[in-house]
């Protein structure tokens, strides 16, 4: 990870998360940059799981590849208790992890799609 100065820790940490979920197979990565258009956070990671145990397995890496790397802890996870939808809250960053019904029910992407996307080489490099 490259050094960390107060304007892009927050968005260091975001593609870290987002890259953390791909690891774990999440599917549809998206970093959202929040900044303006949010008074909560900076920016917004989304990362969709297959089944419960998915979701699970991805907001475990995140929160423990983070606080392995002490970068950050997060506050305990919402959700995850259902495994349909974790939000890992890292302050400057808020990780939403979903359970596919509930990523298209609730659809943030649109909610969101004033916020523009943040690039993530590492998934552009897995689709070219």
């Amino acid at each position: 990870m490259p050094n960390k100065t107060p304007e892009t820790a927050p968005l260091q940490l975001a593609i870290l998360c987002a890259e953390l979920a791909d690891k774990v197979k999440a599917e549809d990565v998206r970093v959202l940059d929040v900044r303006g258009i949010s008074g909560v956070t900076d920016y917004f990671v989304l990362a969709t799981g297959n089944n419960e145990p998915h979701v699970r397995a991805i907001w475990n890496e995140i929160a423990r590849r983070t606080k392995e790397l002490h970068l950050t802890t997060t506050r305990n996870p919402e959700g995850a208790r259902s495994g349909k939808w974790v939000v890992l809250d890292f302050y400057d960053v808020v990780v939403h992890v979903l359970h596919r019904d509930q990523r298209t029910e609730y659809d943030l992407d649109a909610l969101w799609n004033d916020a523009p996307a943040v690039p993530l080489p590492f998934i552009e490099k897995a689709t070219a």
